[in-house]
């Protein structure tokens, strides 16, 4: 997080490389985890129903407890770390624009009603499945344009 101490990022030839990495993996990650969860959980109401509380008709198991909390476990360490980082880079290089805290607030937000939404769906209501799909896909949105911004204002703008 050196880059948080930079003055100016935007001129340190070591600084400016590194970042442009680091975005370049958030943007594969936030792209990548969309097919991750569309193998694993799924990207619709319906899978999504499937395999938390499975399918008596096509005999799939509902997915057990431990392994659901140790998924989400997970989750939330990725979300954390990937929405925590890019706030950072977001707030050094585009402090002076307007609507940063409005993006920034937008992607916490959703990326905290993800996993909730998703333990809500699992232990209370299957209703919840739709806020989750909502979330999910929200801060994804908000994430991939926060980078897409970054890198243009890191390379682009003077």
């Amino acid at each position: 997080m050196r880059f948080t101490l930079i003055k100016n990022v935007k001129q340190d030839k070591m600084m400016r490389p590194l970042l442009n990495g680091l975005l370049l993996f958030m943007l594969l990650y936030i792209i990548f985890d969309i097919f991750v969860k569309s193998e694993t959980m799924g990207i619709s109401t319906t899978a999504i129903t499937t395999t938390l509380f499975g399918n008596a008709d096509e005999f799939i198991d509902p997915m057990n407890a431990s392994v659901f909390l140790e998924s989400l476990h997970a989750q939330i360490f990725f979300l954390m770390m990937i929405v925590l980082t890019l706030s950072a880079v977001f707030i050094r290089l585009l402090h002076k624009k307007s609507r940063v805290i409005l993006m920034i607030n937008l992607l916490l937000g959703f990326a905290l009603l993800t996993p909730i939404a998703l333990l809500s769906a699992y232990f209370y209501s299957g209703e919840f499945i739709s806020i989750y799909l909502f979330s999910f896909f929200s801060w994804h949105l908000i994430a991939f344009s926060m980078i897409i911004r970054s890198v243009w204002e890191l390379n682009f703008v003077k």
